[in-house]
């Protein structure tokens, strides 16, 4: 692609088709890992059940194990014949109007098929009366019912969240084939950037996007190396980016991608790599570019603008997906809510707004707009939650339409 036709925006759809596709190329290797290292990340493949969950037939209260025919065809008494722990020996069967006390988890005897739980029940002399009938089968958890054997438990592409290497711990499993997260070098780019805790000088503002983004990626479960903020010099930025490119599989810049005079990434790129797109029709966040590292390395270099909601925005709705597609993770969960103001669209690109989500008295979800819409102005997306996506065209919302959130 030469710079010429690069520099005409292509629509947000086919972006993120670039996206999907070039992540699908470069999708990252697997490891194996033991499961308390593999916490928030890509499964790789698919895992079936070894065993049955539970692997037998156990009480899901304390109290006392029986045949549920003794207790209705008797006088509500039966005789205490033993006792049954979780983990214990197993209990000899208790007999024809029998029962055996049981704890939480234990297995039923032989023979037993309903637990009378303590509270319900009265001991005297060694004997056991029921106080109510429990009814057959109550306060037991049978053999499978959680998990039958070979069943599926997890498939490539889920994120691996406590709860599913809980159940994958509880087969027995001690280690999981994932994908390897992608490792990621984060550059700002300005010779206006200060360090917050310096001093300013004239003109000069603070380096805010090196927090957003690293924030961004550690949420992804990701763990990013900040590189020094870039002058506006194209030796040292060529220089910096070729480090990165050899030693990252991503390389995420913000500022310095637009055209510029101090704007060297888009000439960088063009020159000694391979750019799949320079500029997106959406708003805020047109100026983003994506390319591969050819001669500055194997990297890929995903190049975001430098206002500060501009790269929240491409962060959200390219970079993500671009991360996502690197691991081999699923599609996510589509979220929709009815905005709770109107708007009205007055361009052609697709809009990411900052909203904020509520939940009203009938549960469905609502989405505040927030009216400060300009791509500099943070504070808006501080108090966000979501962004809004509003598609191509121009179009007046009333209150109520559905729109499509991306959690931010």
């Amino acid at each position: 692609m030469t710079r010429d036709s690069a520099s005409t925006p292509i629509d947000f759809s086919l972006a993120r088709g670039i996206i999907e596709r070039v992540a699908r190329e470069r999708r990252l290797p697997n490891e194996t890992l033991a499961l308390a290292r593999a916490h928030g990340r890509v499964l790789a493949g698919e895992v079936r059940a070894r065993i049955a969950v539970p692997g037998f037939d156990n009480s899901a209260m304390d109290g006392f194990a029986l045949r549920h025919a003794d207790l209705a065809a008797g006088d509500g008494w039966l005789d205490l014949r033993g006792e049954q722990f979780a983990g214990g020996p197993a209990a000899p069967p208790p007999g024809p109007g029998g029962c055996v006390r049981i704890t939480t988890g234990a297995p039923l005897p032989e023979g037993t098929d309903t637990v009378l739980i303590k509270e319900q029940a009265e001991v005297v002399d060694g004997r056991v009366r029921a106080l109510a009938d429990p009814g057959p089968g109550r306060h037991v958890r049978r053999r499978g019912e959680d998990v039958e054997e070979g069943a599926l438990l997890a498939t490539a592409g889920q994120r691996l969240t406590p709860a599913r290497l809980a159940l994958l711990a509880a087969q027995g499993i001690e280690a999981v084939e994932v994908v390897r997260p992608p490792t990621v070098a984060v550059f700002c780019t300005g010779d206006e950037l200060v360090e917050p805790g310096m001093p300013l000088g004239p003109g000069q503002i603070y380096n805010s996007n090196r927090e957003l983004l690293m924030g961004l990626l550690r949420a992804e479960g990701l763990e990013p190396v900040a590189w020094p903020t870039l002058p506006d010099d194209p030796a040292v930025v060529e220089s910096a980016l070729r480090h990165a490119g050899e030693a990252f599989d991503l390389v995420l810049t913000c500022g310095g991608v637009s055209a510029g005079e101090k704007d060297p990434l888009p000439e960088l790129l063009h020159r000694r790599g391979r750019v799949h797109f320079w500029k997106v029709r959406m708003r805020p966040g047109m100026p983003v570019l994506l390319a591969d590292g050819g001669t500055l390395g194997p990297a890929l270099f995903l190049c975001l603008p430098g206002n500060p909601v501009s790269v929240l925005a491409t962060f959200v709705a390219l970079a993500r997906p671009l991360l996502d597609g690197l691991q081999g993770r699923g599609p996510r969960a589509a979220w929709r809510a009815r905005l709770s103001a109107p708007w009205d669209k007055r361009h052609e690109r697709r809009e990411f707004l900052r909203g904020r989500l509520s939940c009203d008295a009938e549960a469905a979800l609502r989405v505040e707009p927030d009216p400060a819409d300009g791509s500099h102005r943070m504070r808006a997306a501080a108090d966000a939650d979501v962004l809004i996506v509003l598609p191509e065209g121009v179009r007046s919302y009333p209150a109520g339409s559905v729109v499509e959130v991306l959690p931010c």
